[in-house]
């Protein structure tokens, strides 16, 4: 979708949207290059070591949609899909996008309560699961009227799909017909039904491109450890890969470890990655790694800072470029090196056919003030509203902006900083404190393998920098390496942002998209942890 230039300012100069009326996302990531090029890699899955061709994703696809229909599923009927990353995962949600079904997709580490949340807010008609997933949704059945058919994977499906033809009419869709209901991560309140029209991967392919240096190029071939049931592996890895008709490497990780990464890279000759920040943390403790040949790495969902940049290029033998968004409305800013946009501290730039600003209480744009940051109405990537929840999606809104919760600078060169969400920016003795900064600053010293910074209540300060910390092999909690490591945020950050009180952690509280939960933090503390 965009056009192969030079710049940056070329870029914003020559884009422009191409979106039809009549729209499917299923037909695009599956028929359109199986009617042309049927014997073309669209996925490979290393568990099973062999790869699946388009025209056997076409096939296993429309077979799983005429079963669906066989169960009485229609258009706009809500279709769960609580699969880790392999084959059966990708046609279901292909299967049930031709059909005109609206997919839930549904991360498998979910427990009872967060699954049954999503199972019946969505009033999922049928999931599609394994022997672990099915044993789950056995023990709500009760509480969810509208789920008349599980459909699991491990128990015969194979035969089931064998009597159904392999043949299927594809709903003609609108382009703003709903597709996809993608719950947030849940950091605050109970998690929320983001509902996407079939458009929303058109609106993604921008900022997918533009975060992989003009994605796609010759032999790229990706892949991520980021699950398919979160935006980040559905719709910024799985379905633009599918759309460009470039190869997806699927592997189910019992244990996602830094050894196994690049392994895994290295044997699949991946040429492009999107890693989380939490996998480039896990990572980064691999000692003396064999060197991936990779072409692009991306990262989004926490700012990343110098000290992981700077291990990317030493060790991945690339820039790592960032980017950002949010459920509601995803890969809107984005760092591309080879455009010549991309620097340390700061997350991006707008991507072509977004506009985005930083906004003060009145809604109007600022340079050089920090802000809300916002994305005006019609971008083709921006929810339909929250799932029947009216009141919840016009407070997501200010004038003609949706706002984003999270708070930044823009600078006279349109480069966005990230400053943190709206409740976890700190106000100490009158200075605001990004709690990125801090963390990333604490990543630099030997001792530190994971950082969660909070503000604390202070009577003095009106809040104090409080970290948690998880400590790197070899190292031992203890009072002196905690004055240690103050002192060390103290001489390099500044004076007024170094943490003064430090806990030490086995492990941070963190989403499953690998977002620190800092709410569970703040409780802590509360709670005199």
């Amino acid at each position: 979708m965009l056009p192969k230039v030079g710049t940056y300012d070329e870029l914003c100069r020559s884009f422009s949207w191409e979106i039809p009326d009549r729209y499917n996302i299923g037909w695009d990531v599956c028929d359109k290059w199986a009617e042309v090029e049927p014997d073309r890699v669209a996925l490979i899955l290393d568990e099973e070591n062999r790869t699946v061709s388009f025209g056997e994703l076409r096939s296993l696809s429309n077979q799983l949609a005429n079963l669906f229909q066989a169960y009485g599923v229609k258009s706009g009927d809500r279709v769960g899909v609580l699969l880790p990353q392999q084959l059966e995962t990708a046609v279901a949600y292909i299967a049930a996008l031709k059909l005109g079904a609206i997919t839930i997709p549904l991360f498998t580490l979910f427990g009872e309560e967060a699954l049954g949340h999503r199972l019946q807010d969505g009033g999922a008609k049928l999931i599609v699961t394994n022997h672990e997933g099915a044993a789950k949704v056995a023990g709500m059945r009760d509480v969810l009227p509208a789920l008349t058919t599980v459909l699991n994977v491990d128990d015969g499906l194979g035969a089931a799909l064998s009597s159904q033809s392999e043949d299927f009419s594809i709903y003609d869709s609108l382009a703003d017909d709903p597709a996809i209901l993608i719950y947030t991560s849940g950091t605050t309140g109970k998690p929320k039904g983001a509902l996407h029209a079939h458009r929303v991967l058109l609106g993604h392919l921008p900022g997918v491109e533009m975060s992989h240096d003009l994605f796609p190029q010759t032999d790229d071939k990706i892949w991520t450890p980021a699950d398919w049931a979160w935006i980040g592996g559905l719709l910024d890895v799985l379905m633009p890969a599918l759309h460009h008709g470039i190869p997806v490497v699927a592997r189910r990780f019992t244990k996602f470890t830094g050894e196994a990464a690049f392994d895994l890279m290295i044997r699949q000759q991946v040429r492009n990655a999107f890693l989380p920040p939490t996998a480039l943390k896990i990572m980064r403790g691999v000692v003396d790694p064999p060197r991936p040949n990779l072409r692009t790495v991306g990262s989004g969902g926490e700012s990343l800072g110098a000290e992981l940049l700077d291990w990317g290029r030493k060790t991945l033998g690339v820039t790592i470029n960032e980017f950002y968004g949010q459920t509601e409305c995803n890969m809107i800013v984005s760092s591309a090196q080879s455009l010549g946009v991309q620097r340390s501290g700061v997350m991006g730039w707008r991507v072509p056919g977004h506009d985005v600003a930083v906004l003060d209480e009145g809604a109007n744009p600022v340079i050089g003030s920090e802000g809300r940051i916002a994305v005006k109405r019609g971008s083709p990537v921006m929810f339909l509203g929250y799932w029947n929840n009216a009141k919840a999606t016009a407070e997501k809104f200010d004038s003609d902006w949706l706002i984003t919760g999270d708070r930044g600078l823009q600078n006279e060169d349109g480069a966005i900083q990230f400053i943190g969400r709206d409740d976890d920016v700190i106000s100490s003795a009158g200075y605001r404190i990004g709690p990125g900064e801090v963390e990333d600053c604490l990543l630099k010293h030997e001792a530190v393998a994971l950082a969660g910074v909070i503000g604390k209540p202070d009577s003095l300060r009106g809040e104090i920098v409080k970290a948690y910390i998880v400590l790197a092999e070899g190292h031992e909690a203890s009072d002196n390496l905690a004055e240690e490591i103050s002192t060390f945020v103290k001489t390099r950050l500044a004076a007024h942002e170094y943490p003064r009180e430090v806990v030490f952690l086995d492990t941070l509280p963190m989403t499953t998209t690998g977002k620190i939960i800092r709410q569970e933090l703040r409780e802590r503390d509360r709670n005199g942890v």
